[in-house]
């Protein structure tokens, strides 16, 4: 039997790659006895060997220690890989198929995934719902940064590509649709960007980048990306976004002011989520900061897309509310102000086809616009530390060797 070497926490600042062992056409038993299921057999799953996998921000939130992920937690969620055995309840994708794979688990079967709310399945995780792989109280499903995977519900999860060979010519742009892509598309979207919109997207990370190019895409007339590191704002303004410096003692409104002629925008995404820091240069962690940016500076009626991720226990919050994720908000501006916020894990399955097509076809070039790089499994530790860092790199786990070829976007 192959080994399955997969990228492990094991506490603070601190990864390791083991072998956990090469998947079994099963759900895990905490789900199986949890969720009354009569079995953990999975004729419904796949195993996928993986092509590619991503370090995600939300891993790295678990890493730095401010989730209560245990050691041992298996880790990634960002997972494409190919189909080499199927259960005998799998009828529409088929050994060989390239697929991507929506970092939500879901069931296709539940009130909220037949809404086509595949973020909050509710039938994958007994302590709440939604689910994802590799990720800290979220069913217990293995990590995808690995050799294998289990892919359970496969019909209704995966992605297939329609041309395997078209597929590993532009496998860096395809790896980002199991996560950043939708999620930033998403964020863009939920906020009301559409032609003509100014838009501003708090974060230079890869979900923030990836939020900025979504904008672009849905046709903004203005992209300003604001974050406290040189690197990733110079890699915003790369491809045509307005770089904003948050570590400049100026208020935001009047940053904006200045870029616009005027204190607002259409359109606010928040990419940063419970680590986000204040504005000037000696400020420090200030986790309601982007929420109270957002109200400041977002028009009246307008909308705020909020994919960064928050969480309800923070160990290493800066208070005892930001532990338990109470923050100080604003919120009666925003209601004097008539704005929608729209929270949540990304629903991956709403967008992925529709990008996928953008990317197969031209019209998306999200790998350059994170300024994606190819690194082999087991030099994932390093990546982590490197990203940790600040730098405005999207890393791409390459278990097999398959993109020796595509080794930079």
């Amino acid at each position: 039997m192959a080994e399955n070497r997969c990228v492990v926490y094991q506490g603070p600042g601190e990864v390791t790659i083991e072998d956990i062992g090469y998947p079994k056409l099963e759900v895990p038993e905490y789900v199986a006895s949890n969720m009354g299921f009569s079995t953990q057999e999975a004729h419904h799953g796949v195993i996928l060997r993986i092509v590619s996998t991503n370090i995600c921000g939300s891993d790295q939130h678990m890493v730095r220690g401010r989730t209560t992920a245990p050691q041992g937690q298996t880790l990634g969620h960002e997972i494409t890989g190919e189909v080499i055995e199927v259960g005998n309840d799998v009828q529409f994708i088929k050994e060989g198929d390239l697929c991507s794979v929506p970092f939500n688990i879901a069931c296709g079967r539940c009130r909220a995934c037949k809404e086509r709310m595949t973020g909050i399945c509710l039938n994958v995780n007994p302590e709440r719902p939604g689910s994802a792989y590799g990720y800290v109280d979220m069913g217990g499903w293995p990590g995808g940064q690995a050799d294998y995977v289990m892919v359970p519900f496969a019909d209704f999860n995966l992605l297939p590509f329609p041309d395997k060979d078209q597929a590993m010519e532009k496998i860096l742009d395809l790896t980002m649709l199991s996560d950043i892509f939708p999620t930033g598309y998403h964020g863009a979207t939920m906020a009301g960007c559409t032609t003509g919109s100014t838009v501003y997207v708090a974060g230079a990370g890869p979900v923030g980048l990836a939020a900025a190019h979504a904008a672009q895409l849905l046709g903004a007339a203005v992209v300003i990306v604001g974050d406290a590191i040189e690197e990733r704002l110079k890699q915003a303004e790369s491809f045509g976004c307005v770089p904003l410096d948050i570590t400049q003692d100026a208020a935001i409104e009047d940053q904006i002011s200045e870029i616009m002629g005027e204190p607002i925008v259409d359109c606010v995404v928040d990419a940063v989520g419970f680590e986000a820091r204040g504005h000037g240069s000696e400020s420090g962690e200030a986790p309601a900061t982007v929420l109270n940016d957002a109200m400041t500076i977002t028009r009246a009626g307008g909308s705020i897309g909020i994919p960064g991720l928050y969480v309800t226990e923070d160990p290493g919050g800066v208070d005892e509310a930001a532990q338990r994720g109470a923050l100080s908000m604003d919120f009666g501006l925003g209601w004097a102000r008539s704005h929608a916020f729209y929270t949540g894990q990304c629903p991956v399955m709403q967008y992925n086809r529709e990008l996928m097509m953008s990317i197969l076809n031209d019209k998306a070039q999200i790998a350059k616009a994170v300024n994606a790089q190819v690194i082999p499994l087991d030099d994932a530790p390093q990546g982590y530390q490197d990203f940790d860092s600040g730098t405005s790199v999207k890393y791409v786990l390459d278990p097999h060797g398959d993109l020796q070829g595509a080794q930079r976007a």
